[in-house]
């Protein structure tokens, strides 16, 4: 879809070409059209859109020798990777968004009017509007490159497609994978895409060109049909009947109201849109997509989403400047979880890992579990079995046990410590390596709460030591904490912000102090779990209130998922640390009694639930583990009125302890933007997306309302609620946060 300022839009005709390369005639009639905007990537705005109108009209529309149109890409793997997004903000009234998105389908009237085919020659992303693009032509190519995906992915910045493809797309692929495809927003591989009718032909990236022009001449002379893929019997029975259709629409409304609850408007209205064109004219269809893309755009919610997108787009660039070599080779201490995970996401990445252990056994478990990921991965098509078995190529096990790895340590470019949290264990490993390891070598702890600085007193170099703060598990978690001290290098930094980017994670920059950000954050809010369970509010009560606030778990199965050994760990480490007061207000000593008794989360069997082995899950329902309870009560007080407590009051003190200690690490300057601490929040810890993170929230609540409701909670229950003076300054000033 094309979101732009209409302000912006202004005739290219006496202007070069910005988003087009030079129209090229050939003598078989197919004029080739390359899309080559002055971006990295391709992206539709208001000038791109009049260009291409400028361009047909004076080089196309009038000229009886064209008989047919290939638009293919200038780029190497991108088409078009969808609407320039920036466009949105720039408009002030999102109402104007509907004229906006119904002047890119008169785009498209305007090229229709010829009555040649057009056809889309895609290699590299093909997403949103780009998508969108293509589903406007008559016949669409797509090669075999991994590079190229197709897909509508606008449920995620919480809008819908706003140029035809809730009303385009289903023809070809069917209802139910159209709905699908854009209430999930996933990408669609090339061979998927054939299969389901999505595209017409698929080619080898090297002869996308030839083939394309070859399927427009046939086209124009009617040598060459599209065809579209016909439906199965149970596909019409579901979609072409009124009884199968009703029984999809319930199936649909029950999956959008589990999937979302009720926090993403804009899946509803996909759903609307949908319904809305199978009984009405294709034009009176694409107005009333047009009209809900605009009442999307002016929710909260896709504000809160769009600035996820923005803020994680400008956390790409390194801040500490392009790394002076790219590290190639890199060694993993420690074969655990976070270890084999740490290794998994480089090998994936291109680099080649030393994975090491104390002894052949447990360098095999993280072998084996790099090695299990990625035949789950084959299995779902994710990855192929040449892929699957580079990765595992790219792995080379050591051990303790001979001289070996000192040899392979010798050229390595990188090390990333995972050992356990234990600041001897450390010191041990950084010595003993740091006697084989090149001069310049990185050297990165991971750590959740240690401080960096203490690490590196150990260290010859302590220049090139740096945090990389990684979180669990970390092939799924997508955010990476860097964590310099007041003497490592720019050299030093600027790798590893390099090598988490080329791991696929999002890197944040954090001071060196205890907890660094997200766990810093996450010390009150569990403090106040304890708090609220001390006071009676029931385990599973607590999980489900806090589920229904946005959060990915509740915070009782986050202990059991993160360990509570490690929770325990973070806790009494922060309470003793530099926090205060804003670590009291509720015992953590039950975790102490469960780690005792070995009740250590899912990791052990048991947690605050029974995690029976063999089970992976329970779709009743997880079931709370007897003794845990049993201990709890020991520590609830009598007559603990936190049974009656409001869904929202209990929400706003788990919540608010997290906020506030945001926007502390903010006035500390432990974080340096509302940006980086928005996306810690929600990629790190799973603040509510749709929330935006603890900066957006304030900004939409108000830090007047927000500072008053913490005072309140304050006045009634202690200090540790009472706001800090960042978030003081801002409610007296009426101020935001993100301008």
């Amino acid at each position: 879809m094309p979101m732009e300022d209409p302000a912006s839009v202004e005739s290219t005709s006496d202007k070069s070409p910005r988003f087009f390369q030079p129209v090229e005639k050939l003598d078989n009639g197919v004029a080739i059209i390359r899309i080559d905007g002055p971006e990295k990537m391709n992206t539709i705005s208001g000038d791109f859109r009049q260009e291409i109108e400028d361009i047909w009209s004076g080089q196309i529309a009038e000229d009886p020798s064209v008989k047919a149109v290939v638009f293919i890409s200038g780029k190497p793997d991108n088409y078009i990777a969808g609407a320039d997004i920036r466009m949105i903000s720039a408009t002030e009234d999102k109402a104007d968004l509907k004229q906006i998105c119904m002047d890119g389908h008169a785009t498209f009237d305007i090229l229709a009017k010829k009555g040649i085919p057009v056809i889309a020659a895609i290699n590299g992303a093909c997403l949103g509007g780009g998508l969108e693009w293509a589903l406007h032509c008559d016949y669409r190519l797509a090669t075999t490159s991994p590079k190229t995906v197709l897909g509508l992915p606008e449920v995620k910045l919480g809008l819908l497609p706003g140029w035809g493809g809730t009303q385009l797309l289903h023809p070809l692929v069917g209802l139910q994978a159209a709905l699908d495809m854009i209430l999930t927003g996933k990408n669609i591989r090339p061979h998927k895409a054939l299969k389901m009718g999505l595209v017409d032909q698929l080619v080898d990236a090297a002869s996308l060109e030839a083939v394309a022009v070859e399927a427009a001449a046939s086209l124009a002379d009617g040598s060459l049909k599209s065809k579209r893929k016909p439906k199965a019997l149970m596909n019409k029975i579901i979609e072409d009947t009124p009884m199968g259709r009703s029984i999809m629409w319930k199936k649909v409304g029950e999956k959008v109201a589990k999937s979302t609850g009720g926090n993403y408007p804009n899946a509803t209205a996909i759903v609307d849109c949908i319904k809305f064109g199978l009984s009405s004219s294709k034009q009176a269809a694409l107005e009333y997509e047009a009209q809900r893309f605009s009442e999307m755009a002016a929710t909260p919610e896709s504000e809160s989403l769009i600035g996820l997108f923005e803020g994680s787009t400008a956390l790409k660039k390194n801040r500490f400047g392009k790394p002076a070599k790219k590290v190639e080779k890199v060694a993993v201490l420690g074969a655990g979880l976070m270890g084999a995970g740490i290794a998994q996401v480089s090998a994936e990445k291109g680099m080649t890992v030393l994975l090491k252990d104390r002894d052949s056994a447990s360098v095999g478990k993280g072998t084996s579990y790099i090695m299990d990921n990625a035949a789950a991965k084959l299995k779902k098509r994710r990855m192929t079995k040449y892929e699957m078995d580079t990765v595992g190529s790219r792995v080379i096990p050591l051990t303790d046990e001979g001289d070996l790895w000192k040899r392979h340590f010798g050229s390595a470019e990188m090390v990333i410590e995972a050992v356990p949290e234990n600041l001897d264990l450390k010191h041990r490993v950084i010595q003993q390596a740091e006697q084989f390891l090149p001069e310049d070598c990185v050297f990165a702890t991971n750590t959740s709460a240690l401080p960096i600085r203490d690490i590196a007193k150990a260290s010859k170099r302590p220049q090139n030591v740096v945090g990389m703060h990684y979180f669990s598990p970390v092939p799924m978690m997508p955010l990476l904490e860097i964590i310099p001290h007041d003497g490592t290098s720019d050299a030093a930094a600027a790798a590893a912000v390099d090598v988490g980017g080329r791991q696929g994670k999002t890197c944040i920059v954090v001071k060196d102090v205890p907890g660094f950000y997200v766990n810093r954050c996450l010390g009150p809010f569990l403090v106040e779990t304890c708090a609220l369970v001390e006071a009676g509010v029931g385990l599973e009560q607590l999980d489900k209130v806090m589920k229904s606030y946005g959060l990915p778990v509740g915070p009782i199965t986050l202990a059991d998922e993160v360990g509570i050994d490690i929770g325990f760990h973070v806790q009494s480490f922060l309470s003793e640390a530099d926090m205060g007061v804003r670590m009291t207000g509720g015992n953590v000593a039950v975790m102490g009694d469960m780690v005792e008794k070995g009740f250590l989360g899912r990791k052990s069997g048991k947690g605050f639930y029974l995690y029976p082995k063999g089970k992976k899950g329970n779709k009743g329902g997880k079931e709370l583990n007897p003794e845990a309870v049993s201990l709890i009560k020991a520590h609830q007080a009598a007559g603990g009125a936190g049974a009656s407590l409001a869904n929202d009051v209990i929400q706003d003190r788990m919540m608010c302890r997290f906020v506030n200690e945001a926007a502390l690490c903010l006035q500390e300057g432990i974080i340096s933007s509302p940006v980086d601490g928005d996306i810690g929040a929600v990629f790190g810890m799973g603040f509510p997306p749709f929330r935006g993170g603890p900066f957006r929230l304030l900004d939409q609540r108000g830090a007047g309302a927000y500072a008053d409701m913490m005072n309140r909670l304050a006045d009634e229950h202690g200090e540790q609620f009472r706001p800090c003076q960042l978030l003081m300054d801002h409610a007296r000033g009426d101020k935001k946060f993100h301008t």
